[in-house]
Order: C-alpha cells, then structure tokens, then sequence
C-alpha cells in the first residue's frame, strides 16, 4: 500500500499540541497555509509521508517565512558598496533618526513657525546647499530617478547632446540612451568611445540650431577607459553652455562629498567640485561613497532645480520621510567634520594595520579548539557599487579551508544575521575591512555554529 494514502489530515494535525502553539505564534491562516504545504510535499515525495515528518517541515516552513525575504547580514566579501547587500550600511545617527523622526509623525510637510502647509523638500536641502557650494538641492528616490527628472525637466522634447564614450548602462540593465528616451528627449551622440572634445558638442549645437538642448556629461565609474583617450571637462561643457544658453547635467554617480585623497580615492571625482565647476545640475547617489540612504539627490543652479522640483514627475519619485530622516543626519555628521566616522568612509579609510587586527581578533574568536581552523591572509578589497573599478585596497581576511566551502557558506547565509563570504581555492574567506567591530562576536559565534 502506498504510504501516502495516509497522509494525515490538515483538520487532525490542526488540533496537535504544536500546531495549536504554533497558531498562538503566527494565527491560524499562516499555520494552515504551512502545513498545507507540508503535505503536499509529503506527497510528491519531498518528506516523509507520517505525522511526524509533516510537522517538522511544518516548522522549517514557519520559520522561514517568520525570518522574511529581507534579512540583516554581515558583510564579509571584500566588496564594501555591494550592491546585492544595500550598498552603504546607515550610520548610528542616521539609523536613530529613522526611529524617532521617520517612524511616527513628524515635521514632513508641515512649517512649525506658521503652522502651515509645508514641503518636503527643504529638509535636507539647506545641508546640501552649504556642503556643496550648491544654490538648490533636491532629494528623489534613488539616482536614476534624479537623473530622468532633471532630463524630463530640462531637456523635454528636445536633444541631450552626450559623447558615446559616457553612453553607460548603470546597472539593472538601466543605460544611459533609455532614460534619455524615457524623459521624453531625443539622444545626440558626439565624438568616440575613447575621445570625445569639446569642439564635437560645439558642432553639435551647430547642427541643431534653434532647437533646444541639454549637455549630458556622465561620470565613468563603473569601467574605466584607458591609453589613447580624451574628454571634455565640466568646465569646458559649462562654458560652452552658458555661451549657447543651454544646460549642463552632470551625472556623477557616487557622490563623493569630501576630496578622494581623503579616503584613498585620489581619482574619484567629488560633487562639490562638480558644482564649482559651473555644472547646472549635478546628480548623484545617497547611498554610495556619501554613505547615507538609497537616494538619488540632485544639487545645482536655483532656477534649474526649480524647474525640476515643478516637474509632474517629481511627485512619483520623491524622497520619503524614513529616507529624509536618515540623510539629513547622514549630512549633519558632514557638517560637523565627522564624514570619516561613516562605515563606508571608515571602511574604505582605515588603515591596513587596523584591518589586519580585525582580522586576528575574528580567528582567535572562531576558534575554539587546540587545532586551527584557519589563518589570516592578506587580500584586496574593492569600492564596489560601480565606484572606482581599478581601485584596489588592502586588505585582510580569516582563510577557513574545507571539504565542501559551499555547505558552509550556505547554512552561514541562512542564520540571522546572513553573513556573506566569499570562496576561493577550495576555502571560505571572511574579508573583515567592511566588517564594524562591533559584528566580530556575533560573526565569530555564526562561523562557529556553521562549521559546527
């Protein structure tokens, strides 16, 4: 007889002593929706087909759905901005901030001096204005976001002139000549993949004559173009705007708030040079080498941000309160000079002695027998998030060899916290330079229970 024939009832395994604690736990509806899933796997094979191995699944079930799909991690790859993990982790104060000023009711769209109406969209922007030498500064919902606005704004039915060199695809398959489409302008490409100069946007505008167009300039910084190159500079393409009455935007991308040689990152190109430079918008990502929250922030001439901040669009990608509250204390830290105590910016700045002692302190944790498990090594640790592709950073890791690096590496992704690794030659590494030192305890007691 086929033991499946005596799969148990949902109504009997219902009135269990477990099930019924289960009920008080998750409600009713989860639990039966659990073990109607239980038992149909018991009867395509996947578990045992009696009561016992039905209720186990049940529990693996609840569990899994009571930890969700969005889980906090540690992150141990090496990447610091990694995109698949939420690229720049939130400083205490920005993380405070979300508490107290986004989670209940606040100031949002209210004036306390009148008791009016307000907007949205001076919190932050008078930070913004003075961190970055900018006239007026908005806040959407992510970069591409800003990047379509201002494109939607400015540019409309017209031509957004950008050199074929700077035609980037951003990522999630999001590219330059589709945004520009999408904001409704039609794409002017000038010069080459490897040089492009100012006079090629000049004929440009020539060829165009009367017709309105915006000057597209699109930092490079998620690939790098090498050897025989050239390219137009901001002060070239803002002197060439204002000389034909025509816009220039820049999309710099990472948004780099402080000088690069202050981190390390002597190439990378920051937002208030970009403003200084005579751009008419600069766009750029929160979440970054800012460090703060997912967000796409642009800052630039009055007029111009006026434009955009009137624009239909700007309702269906504005910035909204939890992510106002943890960028206005992000900048705030900027403001009181303290932009090297944001993880990213700590991570990417600290030196690799401090790394390195990280590292050691990790494996005298996880180790717990006379035998050691693994060694510290030294590696090479990446920006990640498109930022500065042929940077590479010193750094160190904890080097587990194993049987099956994979098994670990799995159940190690299951816990909560997740911790994220990477597996090299056959062995686990734990890259520590984006790993707080606050995380070590609760990643070593993770790497402990994995190798178990």
């Amino acid at each position: 007889m086929d033991p499946r024939a005596n799969l148990p009832a949902i109504g009997r395994l219902l009135a269990h002593p477990t099930v019924r604690l289960w009920i008080e736990r998750h409600g009713k509806l989860a639990v039966t929706d659990a073990l109607r899933e239980a038992v149909a796997r018991a009867r395509g094979g996947e578990v045992a087909p009696d009561e016992g191995n039905v209720l186990e699944a049940t529990g693996t079930i609840l569990d899994t759905a009571a930890r969700g799909t969005l889980v906090s991690a540690i992150n141990a790859t090496g990447v610091i901005l990694h995109t698949n993990l939420g690229r720049a982790p939130l400083a205490r104060e920005a993380r405070a901030a979300i508490t107290v000023e986004g989670s209940g009711y606040s100031s949002l769209e209210l004036d306390l001096e009148t008791g009016e109406r307000g907007s949205r969209h001076v919190h932050a922007a008078a930070r913004l204005r003075r961190l970055t030498g900018a006239e007026d500064a908005l806040v959407a919902n992510n970069a591409a976001a800003a990047l379509l606005l201002a494109l939607s704004a400015l540019a409309g039915a017209s031509a957004v002139i950008v050199s074929r060199g700077e035609l980037v695809e951003i990522g999630g398959a999001f590219r330059i000549p589709e945004i520009v489409e999408t904001g409704g302008a039609r794409l002017v490409e000038v010069g080459t993949t490897n040089r492009t100069r100012i006079d090629d946007y000049r004929r440009a505008l020539d060829r165009l004559g009367d017709e309105r167009a915006v000057l597209l300039k699109v930092h490079r910084s998620n690939f790098a173009i090498v050897g025989f190159t050239e390219e137009a500079s901001v002060e070239d393409l803002a002197a060439l705007g204002r000389s034909r009455d025509v816009r220039v935007v820049y999309d710099l991308g990472s948004g780099l708030l402080v000088p690069g040689n202050t981190i390390g990152l002597p190439d990378e190109p920051d937002v208030p040079a970009a403003v200084a430079a005579g751009a008419d918008v600069v766009v750029f990502s929160g979440d970054k080498l800012l460090g703060g929250p997912q967000a796409g922030l642009a800052v630039g001439r009055s007029d111009a941000i006026t434009a955009m901040r009137r624009h239909p669009l700007m309702r269906a990608v504005r910035g909204g309160k939890l992510v106002l509250a943890a960028l206005d204390a992000t900048l705030s830290l900027y403001q009181q000079e303290r932009a090297l105590s944001l993880p990213t910016l700590a991570a990417i700045s600290a030196p690799i002695g401090v790394v390195k002692s990280r590292a050691v302190k990790l494996l005298d944790r996880i180790e717990t027998t006379p035998s050691r498990r693994g060694e510290v090594v030294e590696t090479v640790a990446r920006v990640g998030a498109g930022a500065q592709p042929l940077a590479s950073i010193p750094s160190a890791a904890v080097r587990i060899p194993l049987n099956d690096p994979n098994a670990v590496a799995a159940r190690l992704r299951e816990g909560d916290p997740a911790v994220i690794g990477r597996i090299e030659g056959g062995a686990l590494f734990l890259d520590v330079r984006a790993v707080a030192d606050e995380e070590l305890d609760t990643l070593a007691e993770r790497v402990r229970a994995a190798l178990g």
